[in-house]
C-alpha cells in the first residue's frame, strides 16, 4: 500500500514553486489562490528569499499551495488507489485533507492563510518559542518538560520531541537538558500547538463555520492521535483544534505501519517526512516529490504498489 504525505512549516525553500509553474493551469490556480489569500504567492514561491518566506503568515499557505499544485499534477498523470491514505504534518494536514476530499484545494489554501495569519498574531502576544529535544529517555524527556511548564508540541518519533512554551523555560531546558539529550532551539515565531495559540484556534473556528466539508474519499490520518477519520465534519473540527494540540506524528507513522503501508510519496516541499519514515518505518520505499522531474519516480512507485491495494 502507498501513502501520500504532506509536510509542514519549516520545509519551505526559496523558489520552490518555480518548477511547477511551467503549467498554465498551475499558474491560473496560483493566481486565484493569491487573490483569495491577499498574498502574492507567485512572488513568494518563485522570487522571495528565505527571510521573506519564514514569516508564519506567509509560510503556511505557501507550503499548502506547493503540496496541492504537485498533487494535482501527480493525479493528472496517474490515479491514486482509493485505499491510499493521506496524512500531513501540522499545517500539512490541510493539504492532506484536500487530497482526501474533505476540503477543496481552494478552501484548504484559504484556511491555511487564516491559520498562518492568526498564529503569527498569537505569537506576538508574549515571548514563546520551540526547541527540538534529540535523544534521551522519552519518559525522562517528558518529565523534564512538565517540570519546566513546557509542552511536547511535536512528537515526531525516532527520538525527536519538540518542546514549546515560554522562552525562559526553554532557556532553562537548554541549560539543564535531560540526560543523554541535546536541545536545539528552532527558528520559529512562537509556541505552536500549545495553549498559546488559543486566539488562532478561535479565529479558525469562525472561518471554518463557512466551510462545508465532505467525508474523506480515502483514509485520512489525524495528527491528534494517528486515527483514521471517516467523517468530514469531525475532520474539519480536528483541523481547527490542532493548532493548540500536540502533533503526534509518531502515532501517524504507527497507523501507516498498521495499515500495511509499504511506500510513501511526500509532496513538496518534500524531504523531512521521508527522512522520518526511513528511520521509523525501515524498508518502506519513498519518493520525495520536490519538482516535476520527480513525477515519473512517483508514478512508477504508485504503479508498483497499486496491486497490493486492489
Amino acid at each position: 500500500m502507498i501513502a501520500l504525505l504532506a509536510p509542514g512549516q519549516g520545509s519551505q525553500t526559496p523558489g520552490m514553486l518555480a518548477p511547477w509553474l511551467d503549467d498554465p493551469v498551475a499558474e491560473e490556480t496560483l493566481a486565484r489562490w493569491s487573490a483569495a489569500t491577499g498574498l502574492d504567492l507567485v512572488h513568494l514561491g518563485t522570487e522571495a528569499d528565505a527571510e521573506e518566506i519564514k514569516d508564519t503568515a506567509v509560510t503556511q499557505p505557501l507550503v499548502v499551495a506547493a503540496a496541492l499544485l504537485a498533487a494535482a499534477r501527480l493525479t493528472a498523470h496517474i490515479e491514486l488507489p482509493a485505499a491510499a491514505p493521506s496524512a500531513g504534518h501540522s499545517v500539512g494536514e490541510l493539504a492532506a485533507a484536500a487530497v482526501a476530499g474533505v476540503l477543496t484545494p481552494d478552501a484548504a489554501v484559504a484556511l491555511a492563510a487564516v491559520r498562518g495569519r492568526e498564529m503569527a498574531a498569537a505569537c506576538a502576544l508574549e515571548p514563546t518559542g520551540m526547541s527540538a529535544v534529540l535523544g534521551g529517555n522519552p519518559d525522562e524527556v517528558l518529565a523534564r518538560l512538565h517540570e519546566l511548564g513546557l509542552d511536547p508540541a511535536n512528537r515526531n518519533g525516532a527520538g525527536q520531541v519538540v518542546a514549546a512554551g515560554p522562552v525562559d523555560a526553554l532557556a532553562a531546558l537548554a541549560q539543564d537538558p535531560p540526560e543523554r539529550a541535546r536541545v536545539k532551539p528552532l527558528p520559529v515565531a512562537g509556541a505552536f500547538h500549545t495553549r498559546f495559540m488559543g486566539p488562532a484556534e478561535e479565529a479558525m473556528r469562525t472561518h471554518a463555520a463557512g466551510i462545508s466539508p465532505t467525508d474523506p474519499t480515502r483514509p485520512l490520518l489525524s495528527n491528534a492521535d494517528g486515527a483514521v477519520v471517516t467523517d468530514g465534519t469531525e475532520a474539519l473540527r480536528r483541523l481547527v483544534a490542532q493548532v493548540t494540540r500536540p502533533v503526534r506524528w509518531d502515532s501517524c507513522m504507527l497507523t501507516l505501519r498498521e495499515l500495511g503501508v509499504t511506500a510513501v510519496i511526500e509532496l513538496p516541499p518534500a524531504g523531512a517526512l521521508v527522512g522520518l519514515v526511513k528511520r521509523d518505518l525501515r524498508g518502506t520505499a519513498t519518493v520525495a516529490l520536490k519538482t516535476p522531474d520527480d513525477l515519473q519516480a512517483a508514478v512508477d512507485l504508485i504503479t508498483e504498489h497499486a496491486g497490493a491495494e486492489k
